[in-house]
């Protein structure tokens, strides 16, 4: 009765604690342990799970270092360096800096690539791809924890920052970066073409009529690393001097020339714009006003005063073509009274107006009557 068996697996090792002290490990068959104080415990672990766990750890690495070896492989990380385990060949864990492991050694091959991330903490590309092709879910949470993943498209550009700091320009492509003690930051920039409004500006023009102007323009951020160092909110600093042009520009018009040349407004803005954001990496490529709104009144104002020109314009060309067909008429008279033959014909072309309209016609004298004496121009 002072005896205890104990039955080890092929898949399992026991863990001898006497007086809770670790003294030997068990291998698998059966075990005869005596026991008569009940001093004895054997914990029973299953190789399957290869990681190793127990409180006396410490103890079992300084004080029991030949059986440590002879069981286990042990890992220990610094503070900058990331280990990757693989079992049997797969990639199955990912271990932060300064981790210690314990492995059981025998039913699954245990490798552990270390890498040091102190300088380099980029991962190449080959181990960027293997992380990122993992279908473990417990691997791929870690991977959401301790990796950064950078997804960068061609019409983008990356800033890499680095604890606050600008680092680096990332053209298209993936990048991965660990996390460990650093933080890591990509911000993405758009290099396309782009359009910003500026819309609902209220301004007076010399002439004192209140306006409302809705502006658009183009641009591209041609050097993002200066836009961004110079300024907290680059795109900011670009509305805000759309906006000056914008107002100088509208301030030193009247209305009228406002009305009259759109073109030679957006121009002078875009130069004006041009000439301050070129030094700060950007490219102005359009300037163009949208719309030019007048108050309620100023546009009743505006309407009459259209109308009353036009109106002035029609009165002169009635006039104008009155006096040409008094001139017309006239000539006409001079040329009849100069040439008999056309004053006949004209009668005739008279005549053959009048038989148009008329039902019956009594002729007296002949076919002489009707050419002579029934239709006649006294001049």
């Amino acid at each position: 009765m002072f005896f205890k068996r104990i039955v080890i697996a092929q898949h399992e090792r026991g863990l001898y604690l006497e007086n809770r002290d670790i003294k030997r490990i068990l291998n698998s068959g059966v075990h005869y342990v005596f026991d008569m104080l009940n001093r004895v415990n054997v914990v029973v672990y299953d190789l399957t799970q290869v990681e190793f766990s127990h409180p006396t750890e410490d103890v079992l690495l300084k004080q029991k270092a030949d059986l440590c070896e002879l069981y286990f492989q042990v890992v220990e990380l610094k503070e900058f360096e990331v280990g990757l385990v693989y079992k049997n060949g797969v990639l199955s864990d990912l271990l932060p800096p300064a981790t210690r492991k314990f492995y059981w050694r025998g039913l699954i091959d245990i490798k552990i690539e270390v890498i040091n991330i102190k300088e380099q903490y980029q991962l190449p590309e080959d181990k960027a791809k293997l992380l990122m092709t993992v279908n473990q879910a417990p691997l791929r949470n870690k991977l959401a924890q301790f990796v950064h993943i950078a997804e960068i498209k061609d019409e983008m550009l990356g800033l890499l920052i680095v604890d606050g700091q600008l680092v680096e320009t990332l053209k298209a492509g993936v990048y991965v970066y660990w996390r460990f003690n650093r933080s890591i930051r990509v911000e993405m920039i758009d290099i396309r073409v782009q359009v910003m409004d500026v819309s609902g500006q209220e301004i007076l023009s010399r002439d004192k009529v209140s306006l409302r102007v809705n502006l658009s323009a183009a641009y591209q951020l041609t050097d993002p690393v200066k836009a961004r160092a110079t300024f907290k909110d680059m795109y900011d600093y670009l509305y805000r001097e759309l906006q000056f042009g914008l107002r100088q520009a509208i301030a030193t018009r009247t209305l009228d020339q406002l009305l009259s040349d759109k073109g030679e407004l957006e121009s002078e803005i875009y130069n004006y714009v041009r000439d301050k954001v070129e030094a700060h990496g950007f490219s102005l490529r359009t300037v163009g006003i949208k719309d030019i709104i007048l108050s309620g009144e100023m546009k009743d104002i505006l309407n009459q005063v259209v109308m009353a020109e036009k109106a002035a314009q029609a009165n002169v060309i009635k006039r104008r073509e009155e006096t040409a067909a008094t001139r017309s008429l006239l000539n006409t008279a001079k040329l009849m009274d100069d040439n008999p033959t056309l004053l006949r014909l004209k009668e005739l072309e008279t005549l053959e107006k009048i038989t148009e309209k008329v039902d019956k016609l009594t002729v007296f004298g002949g076919l002489d009557g009707v050419l002579k004496d029934t239709i006649k121009i006294n001049v």
